[in-house]
């Protein structure tokens, strides 16, 4: 079932997002939900709290779809360990139409459980490195748009505020 992404500047984007317990029916569903909005959308991850859930769960997958087997479906993950440095261009499902050059760690090596109650570690670089990033960055309430100078976040506001006025964007207005 494709979820109703959420849009800045929704609160739960801004929420700290708890941690999960145990893996149940429920979750591994939303998971399921969470991939189908994702390729939906399109876009390379997704988090909960961007279909307005305060759970530590995302999906991703560098291939779009194209490969099924990349597809990760991650609990409660955690970076432990990155180096060096990556500057591209960034954007995001709940800033839709919306990008700017964000730095980023070029390899990052994180633990989570996947979906199935597993232990893991991986190490990622490159595109799927800023994948991780961005979407673990969701689960604590930061957004790609923290990252940015003050003017381009002004900018991107400004646009997102015209947006609003004219229907194009469907959130209701707070910040």
């Amino acid at each position: 079932m494709i979820l109703e992404i959420k849009k800045y500047p929704d609160e739960v984007l801004r929420q700290k997002s708890h941690p999960i317990d145990t893996i149940t029916d429920e979750i591994k569903e939303l998971a399921s939900n969470m991939a189908e909005t994702m390729y939906n959308a399109p876009g390379y991850g997704i988090a909960a709290p961007q279909v307005g859930v305060s759970k530590r769960l995302l999906v991703v997958d560098d291939s779009l779809g194209s490969d099924p087997a990349r597809l990760m479906k991650i609990v409660n993950p955690v970076i432990v360990e990155s180096s060096g440095e990556l500057f591209e261009e960034e954007g995001c499902l709940s800033i839709p139409g919306e990008y700017e050059l964000v730095k980023r760690f070029s390899n990052v090596t994180v633990q989570y459980t996947d979906i199935d109650g597993k232990e893991c570690l991986i190490e990622v670089e490159g595109l799927l490195s800023r994948i991780f990033q961005h979407e673990i960055d969701h689960l604590d309430g930061h957004l790609f748009i923290d990252d940015i100078t003050m003017l381009q976040r002004d900018r991107i506001k400004k646009s997102i505020k015209n947006r609003i006025k004219v229907g194009d964007y469907n959130v209701t207005e707070t910040d």
